[in-house]
């Protein structure tokens, strides 16, 4: 069963933590940006309230949350329920799709990127966005998970394990990029990525099909 609770019942806190950390935000949604252009025929998987694919210019996706779903509607957003083992678009169909956490929060991530590779058009672009869980911030949410509202069903990976999940399912991993560089509650500023991963503590990865 997909982790949907705490954002059904939480949907106003879960949205207050991008205004709180607004320059976290504002730094992974730059480090998105910059690994890919996002064309027209792009979808992101756990859409969540939108607060990504709105900004991103990606107009349709899915999620598991009816509350988070309604949200994203909102935005303006075509938005249906979904879950990313079982994704409702046809083989060969779509030019990009994004994940951001949500791969934290599947019932099996491979299942989830094996969907993604079915649904990409050849050369298809699959960008996964993601706290490293070996890193400063990943560290504490581990420390602290069990009395997280939002992550204490959460499965955190590394960047390790989330590009052995690439190989595994046949996407070629073509760049990396990291931000987030220091505690949530210092950074007051938006950040550049940089490339590669082991400094920040969110990794942006760019795969093709």
């Amino acid at each position: 069963m997909p982790k949907i609770e705490p954002f059904e019942k939480h949907l106003i806190e879960y949205e207050a933590w991008f205004d709180k950390y607004l320059p976290v935000y504002q730094s992974e949604l730059l480090a998105i940006k910059s690994i890919a252009n996002v064309p027209e025929n792009a979808v992101e998987i756990g859409i969540g309230s939108g607060l990504f694919a709105k900004p991103l210019g990606i107009k349709k996706g899915i999620d598991p949350s009816w509350a988070m779903i309604q949200k994203s509607r909102e935005r303006d957003l075509n938005v249906d329920y979904g879950i990313a083992e079982n994704l409702p678009w046809n083989d060969n169909s779509i030019d990009y799709a994004l994940m951001v956490t949500t791969i934290c929060f599947v019932d099996d991530p491979l299942k989830s990127i094996s969907e993604v590779d079915r649904i990409l058009k050849p050369n298809g672009t699959f960008v996964i966005g993601f706290v490293d869980k070996d890193s400063q911030v990943g560290k504490q949410y581990l420390k602290y998970k069990n009395t997280s509202i939002f992550y204490k069903d959460a499965i955190f990976f590394s960047t390790k394990e989330i590009l052995s999940f690439f190989q595994k399912t046949g996407f070629k991993k073509e760049k990396i990029l990291q931000t987030v560089f220091g505690r949530l509650d210092e950074i007051r500023e938006v950040q550049n990525p940089e490339q590669g991963f082991g400094k920040g503590s969110f990794v942006v990865i760019l795969g093709k099909k």
